[in-house]
């Protein structure tokens, strides 16, 4: 898929590894990024074999948001027009929130943006510790979009949205990892192995609960008794698993365990 701006490759059993891929323009997501994204996505959504995807950016940047060669383009376009055209660019980008496995950013470099909420939208983010992170909406004259305003208060808490979102100041990798950004700051020239090896990890856990709990995790839960509900239904569904006993059994005779996903 090179000439799509998007390299997908298979490091590991059951990894992915999806690489942002228009140097150039610090890869901002084109017209042909977008769609081979949202096909991507759509392909790895109906794979049983796929437990976790690692995403990145090549060259020095992750995600710069936005390709600004259309963005203001169109100032006699109408809202309704705009709207029109937005909604399914958020709706491809925010594809990723329907594949059931665990999902990772690896930060590379500046995450800015619709660049930053591709990173939100992640279950988890590493981030190299020379990255650069900011939602700079507001300083371009626009209002947040891609889900910026539900996707970072549900990550930093409503305090640190309202202090990224409403000044659109960008933070570095070590305040990111104080206020809950991202969860790892790793050196650059490790920071790819450290997430491949996260997925691995998570790859080599049991597929069902792996998948139950993304799940679970990403909706969350409107209280405590609905949360106690949601588990009461998904442990069950474990335990009734091939994998449960293997898993068991691997515990008692003190071995890896090698789940199937049955």
């Amino acid at each position: 898929m090179s000439d799509s701006q998007l390299r997908v490759e298979r490091p590991h059993d059951g990894v992915v590894l999806l690489t942002l891929d228009n140097p150039d323009q610090r890869n901002a997501m084109s017209a042909p990024m977008t769609a081979a994204w949202r096909r991507t996505t759509t392909e790895l959504g109906a794979d049983p074999d796929l437990r976790a995807v690692v995403v990145t950016g090549a060259g020095s940047a992750f995600c710069s948001g936005g390709d600004v060669s259309w963005i203001g383009s169109e100032p006699d376009a109408s809202v309704a027009d705009l709207r029109a055209r937005m909604l399914p660019f958020y709706r491809d980008w925010l594809s990723v929130l329907d594949l059931e496995v665990p999902t990772i950013a690896a930060i590379n470099g500046p995450a800015i943006g619709a660049g930053l909420c591709l990173a939100l939208a992640c279950d988890l983010r590493f981030a190299a510790n020379d990255a650069r992170l900011a939602a700079p909406f507001v300083q371009l004259g626009m209002h947040p979009a891609m889900a910026a305003t539900w996707l970072l208060p549900d990550v930093v808490g409503a305090a640190h949205a309202r202090d990224l979102l409403l000044t659109g100041r960008t933070v570095d990798a070590a305040e990111a990892l104080r206020i809950g950004l991202v969860s790892r700051v790793v050196e650059p020239d490790r920071l790819l192995e450290e997430a491949l090896e996260a997925a691995v990890a998570i790859a080599a856990t049991a597929p069902v609960a792996s998948r139950l709990l993304t799940r679970a995790l990403r909706n969350g839960h409107a209280s405590l008794e609905a949360a106690v509900q949601w588990e009461a239904l998904a442990q069950p569904v474990t335990l009734a698993t091939a994998d449960l006993r293997e898993g068991l059994e691997a515990a008692r005779g003190r071995r890896t365990p090698r789940f199937t996903g049955r």
